[in-house]
Parts: structure tokens; sequence; C-alpha cells
């Protein structure tokens, strides 16, 4: 009963903190403009962290390196706290395999968040095309979908460029990144 309940925090407050981090990280990478509603609510929630942790790790070839070593230590505590939960003896403990798990975690949240990202491009195009997280959305995904546009013709005035990256996103899902984290979860 009270690993359920443990286990249910670290979804609901561990699990979503790592992927905003990492969706942080992602926006800087890809030049995303944030002075819109979702950008703002992702430095503000951020920034009590990101901040602090940016005094101690330098950026590395302009890349937001604090952001993406506290998703990976979040993801880190999460999976300790997961492990630990389902009756895991935190004895011995096998860091390098709690390391490869973590980041295997971490490239999977990356691929759900293109898709989302994808997905609710896509929806805003048919409902409000100038809303204002439309710019955040296209830049994060227009470096993922710009090779398939040059591929896939549009239909009518259809673009099945995103269907496509979101098979290709979910297929890579399924294959190398299950195949990574059954490797992954074998270290520990």
């Amino acid at each position: 009963m009270l690993s359920e309940a443990l286990l249910f925090l670290l979804d609901i407050l561990l699990q979503p903190f790592a992927a905003i981090l990492l969706l942080r990280f992602h926006l800087q990478w890809l030049r995303a403009p944030l002075r819109n509603p979702v950008g703002e609510f992702i430095m503000v929630l951020t920034d009590f962290m990101v901040l602090r942790t940016r005094r101690f790790v330098p950026s590395v070839r302009g890349l937001d390196s604090a952001s993406l070593l506290l998703a990976l230590l979040i993801e880190m505590l999460y999976l300790t706290g997961f492990l630990w939960a389902q009756g895991f003896s935190l004895h011995g403990f096998p860091l390098p395999g709690l390391l490869a798990l973590a980041a295997v975690k971490l490239l999977k949240i990356s691929l759900y968040l293109l898709m989302a990202s994808v997905f609710a491009q896509a929806i805003l195009s048919w409902v409000n095309p100038h809303s204002p997280v439309a710019p955040l959305l296209t830049s994060a995904t227009r470096r993922f979908l710009q090779p398939l546009r040059r591929i896939v013709p549009i239909l009518g005035s259809v673009d099945l460029s995103p269907l496509l990256l979101f098979i290709i996103c979910q297929l890579i899902v399924i294959v190398p990144i299950g195949a990574l984290e059954r490797i992954a979860s074998g270290l520990l």
C-alpha cells in the first residue's frame, strides 16, 4: 500500500519534472522562442534549479548542459525510488546501470516530447494556427519535419509528413530504444 503511494508520487512529481527540464534543454537547443505561455511556464518552473546549477556547470557548445544534467539526476532519483519501492535492494546499487537506464529513459522521453509537439502542432493548425504557442511548436518540429517534407508530397492540402514523423518516432521507441532499455536494465 505504501509502495503504491510512493510510486504514484514519483510518477506525478519527479517524472514530469524531468520531462520539463528535458523540454527546456531541447527548446533552447532548437532555438525555440520562449516568449509564450508554455515557454514562460517552463522557465519559471525550472529557473530555481537551473540558474543555481549553471554557476557550477557551464554550457557546452552552446547547449544548456545544466538543464540536461538536472534532467538526468532527477530521472536517476526517480528510477532509484521506483526500484526501491519495487523491493530492489539498494545495497551494492549498480550506479553505471542506473546511469545507463536514466539516459535511455531521457532519450525515450525526448521522442515522446517530439511526438507530442507534432501532435499539438497538427491540432493547432486545424483549430488556431495563429496561437501564441504555434511558433514554439514550429521551432521544435521544423528540424525533424523539413527532410520528410522533401520526400512526402502534399496530397491536396494535407501534409502527411507529421504522420510519417510520428510513425518513425514510434518505431524508434519500440525497436532500438526498447533494446537499449533491456540492455540497461540488465546492468542493474
